[in-house]
This record gives C-alpha cells, sequence and structure tokens, in this order.
C-alpha cells in the first residue's frame, strides 16, 4: 500500500479508536503513525495498544511508527471550600503553602518550585488562560497577585507560567516510569511536553539511550527562545499549539508555527504541526472551512506530518477525520502553486557527502523525470537527508532494520520498506528496481535514482549514485 501524498498523518488512539479493527480502518483511511497519550493511558493500556498497532501492521505489510506522549509536569492549584470562587478583575488574590482549602481570596499551590521561582510582574496563567493574574509580591511562601482578567477559579485547575523559567527538569517521577515503560514496549518515537531549555532533553536521552528517537514539543516561550539549542538535541520538533496559544499572545502562534517548521526543514529534522487540526470533527462529520485551510497551509509549509488529537482519539468520527485530513494534504500537494512554494523555503545543503549526494539526487530525478529516488538507509539518516530535499519525485526508503521503517514513517515523503542488505552492486540495483516496481512507483522501462553508501553497510558512507531502468 502506498500512499497518494508526501506529508504523514499521525492519529492519537483514544476510546474511540482503541480496537485492533477501528486501528487498521485508520491505517487504512491514512494513518502513519499512532500517538499514545501517556496522560490518559497507564502501563497495560499502553502495551496493550501497542500490541494492537503491532498486529495490524503484520496484517497490512507496512511499518507503522509508534509515539508516546510524555505528560510533563502538570502545574495545578489545590482545592477550595465550595469548589469554585468568583472572582472581580482587580482584587487581589494569593497563591501560598498552606493547604488549608481555598476560597476568594486565595488558594493552595503545591508547587514550592513556582512560589520561589516567580517575581513581581510574571502572568500567571489559570485554566488554559481562562483567568490571568500578575504577581505584584512574592516572598518564597507566596505569591500575591491581582486580577488581571477572568473571573473565576475552581477545584485543580492548569498553571501555565509564560513569563517564568522553572528550575525543573521536564520529567516527573511519573514520567521517569512512562518512559522506562515505553522504551520497554518498543515505541519509536518520545515526545517530551513543556521543554523549556535543552538540558531538559539530557536525562530523557540518558534513559533512552537510542532505543526510541526524542521529539520535543514546543509549547513554552522559554522553549521558542531557545529553539536552536533545543533543536540540536532533538530528533523532531512537535508544534504543540494548545500549549502556545495559552502561554503566547494568540495571534503569534501562526507566525511560530512557520518559524519553527521552516528550522526544522532547514536542520533536517521532522516537524509535525499538531492541536485543533480538524477540532469540530470530534462531534461533526466534516470540518470548518477554517481548518481545512489550516491543514493546508500546514501541508503547503511543508511540515513533515500533521496531528489528530481528540478527532481520532475520542471524536464521534475518527475514521472520517483520517480520511478528511489525507484528501486535504493530497489536494494541496496537486496543486499547481505546491512546488513552487516547497521550492522557495528550500535551503542551502550542508557541506557534508550525504547531502550533496540527496541535492544532486534531486536535481537529478526531477530533471530527468525519474520514476523514485531509492535510498538505502540502515540508521535512517540518510532517509533524512533525502527528505529533506522535498524532491518532487517520491522517496523509497529501503533499510534491513525494521525499527528504521518504522522511524521513518513519520519523515516526509519516505515510502519505507523493510529489504535485507544487499550483497554487492548489483544485487543493490536490482533490489531497488524490483521494489519500485513492486510497490508500483514504476514500471518496465521507468527509470529510478539509486543512493547508496560503499562499502556497503558503512553507516553515514552516503557516497554513490546510480541510475537504473526498472526491467
Amino acid at each position: 500500500m502506498r500512499r497518494s501524498r508526501k506529508v504523514k498523518i499521525l492519529a492519537t488512539i483514544g476510546p474511540a479508536s482503541s480496537e485492533e479493527a477501528m486501528l487498521r480502518k485508520l491505517f487504512e483511511a491514512g494513518a502513519d503513525v499512532f500517538r499514545i497519550n501517556m496522560s490518559h493511558a497507564d502501563h497495560d493500556l499502553m502495551r496493550t495498544l501497542i500490541g494492537r498497532i503491532r498486529s495490524v501492521e503484520a496484517a497490512v505489510g507496512r511499518p507503522i511508527g509508534i509515539l508516546a506522549d510524555i505528560q510533563g509536569p502538570k502545574l495545578r492549584v489545590g482545592k477550595f471550600t465550595n469548589g469554585k470562587e468568583t472572582l472581580a478583575v482587580g482584587q487581589t488574590f494569593r497563591l501560598d503553602d498552606s493547604q488549608e482549602p481555598g476560597d476568594s481570596t486565595r488558594v493552595y499551590l503545591p508547587h514550592p518550585e513556582i512560589l520561589t521561582s516567580v517575581e513581581p510582574g510574571h502572568r500567571l496563567l489559570i485554566d488554559d488562560g481562562k483567568l490571568e493574574l500578575r504577581a505584584v509580591k512574592t516572598d518564597g511562601h507566596s505569591i500575591e497577585c491581582v486580577v488581571v482578567a477572568g473571573t473565576s477559579i475552581s477545584d485543580k485547575k492548569g498553571v501555565s507560567l509564560p513569563d517564568t523559567e522553572l528550575p525543573v527538569g521536564a520529567l516527573t517521577e511519573k514520567d521517569r516510569a512512562d518512559l522506562d515503560a515505553v522504551l520497554a514496549a518498543g515505541v519509536d518515537w518520545v515526545a517530551l511536553s513543556f521543554i523549556q531549555r535543552p538540558e531538559d532533553l539530557a536525562e530523557a536521552r540518558k534513559i533512552a539511550r537510542g532505543r526510541a528517537l526524542i521529539m520535543s514539543k514546543i509549547e513554552k516561550p522559554q522553549a521558542v527562545a531557545r529553539l536552536s539549542e533545543i533543536m540540536d538535541l532533538s530528533d523532531a520538533l512537535m508544534v504543540a499549539r494548545g500549549d502556545l496559544g495559552v502561554e503566547m499572545p494568540l495571534e503569534a502562534v501562526p507566525g511560530i508555527q512557520k518559524q519553527i517548521t521552516r528550522a526544522a526543514r532547514r536542520a533536517g529534522k521532522p516537524v509535525v504541526v499538531a492541536t485543533q487540526m480538524l477540532e469540530s470533527m470530534i462531534s461533526a462529520p466534516v470540518p470548518t472551512r477554517a481548518e481545512v485551510s489550516d491543514v493546508a497551509t500546514a501541508v503547503f509549509e511543508g511540515a513533515d506530518a500533521i496531528m489528530l488529537s481528540a478527532e481520532s482519539a475520542a471524536g464521534a468520527y475518527p475514521v472520517e477525520a483520517v480520511s478528511t485530513m489525507s484528501r486535504i494534504a493530497e489536494q494541496v500537494e496537486r496543486d499547481p502553486t505546491y512546488p513552487d512554494i516547497i521550492n522557495a523555503q528550500r535551503s542551502a545543503p550542508e557541506a557534508t557527502g550525504a547531502d550533496a549526494i540527496s541535492l544532486a539526487a534531486r536535481e537529478i530525478a526531477e530533471t530527468l523525470k525519474l520514476s523514485a529516488i531509492v535510498t538505502y538507509t540502515a540508521s535512517g539518516a540518510t532517509g533524512l537527508r533525502a527528505a529533506r530535499e522535498r524532491p518532487q519525485v517520491p522517496i523509497i526508503a529501503l533499510s534491513p532494520i525494521l525499527n528504521t521503517a518504522r522511524r521513518l514513517s513519520l519523515v516526509w515523503g519516505t515510502h519505507c520498506v523493510v529489504s535485507p542488505d544487499a550483497v554487492d552492486l548489483d544485487d543493490m540495483v536490482n533490489r531497488a528496481c524490483r521494489i519500485a516496481h513492486e510497490e508500483r512507483f514504476g514500471t518496465e522501462g521507468d527509470r529510478i535514482i539509486i543512493t547508496a553508501g560503499v562499502p556497503l553497510r558503512t553507516p553515514g558512507s552516503t557516497n554513490m549514485l546510480r541510475i537504473a531502468n526498472i526491467d
């Protein structure tokens, strides 16, 4: 089965989509990678879901990627005597370390790191920004605030801190346990939430030890400010627009999305655009026109993948949401303006052999109108460099390693096939031509271009181009 589009679709699994039969339908509708949200899945459920995905993978004969989304630190206020309180703009309100139930003047904040880090003038956004407080005085045990906007607060609402960098890592004890569990279960990607600084990635990388690739979710202003440093230590990025839209002005989010997408493309690292892409399809069989435009914008921008959250996890129309997203992407990629927009955003290659080969392969393939670029890749790095070029022709990534093929299922334009290593150059060419024909990328008489490393089976040695005829 081959897709008729280059952008990939990442579908979140939830109550509406956890059964194996539904997972099969979602894959057939267009899902390339499945996301397990560890905020809602315990370890037993996570292992069950992975087993079902692998069963679907075996049935369809295509590598399917699995991403585990680690919850990250959830900052919440305590409880109130009445469960909820009404506040007035301009009044003072205190967050403190007293565990007594809250009232209309104060509430318990069970996070000492916030109490010691917030400074006068910093904003505290409660309940996804519905209530905005501004700190006026702090002493390490309490934060006296003034209410800037909003009129109510209730039990256990979340706290966002757009102006404050907390001196804690991105992993909680729950996250460490979840990370150990998902790595042992064999996920391909791990997404880290609420990254603030590059150091936040160090612990996760140490735990992962290469067993899964690390995706940094960019959802805080601190992460945007240090994007290049975070990207250097990440294997991929996610534009997590939900929390970005809480902690930063809503009108800034589209520009930040473009900034992150283009930076990731320059670096040759996958980038996912996420949150509320087809939100109305949680309860409606068709999206709004604005949502269609939003999905199209991400595709025009050259994102590697676009993500469905509640639409596929808990909505009433999970299959329709995936198929709708796939149709939108296919239509965008057929649009006559699409190649020009993609080409205009292409970055110059880095001074490496792999980038030079990938650039040459794209230019030759497009000039000669070849059927496909076939790249042999053990680690996936060559596949990534080929995708960085955003060629107009398909990329067939051949790897002897199933895990590599699964990881590349997130990457723009790559059709991944698990194939044993070639034994020599002739076998390499014959194998590439045969697979291109079998996977319906070309017929007899068509030509492909092959990239590989010589000597064979030497990681990071991509140094060869070969044009071959499909016999």
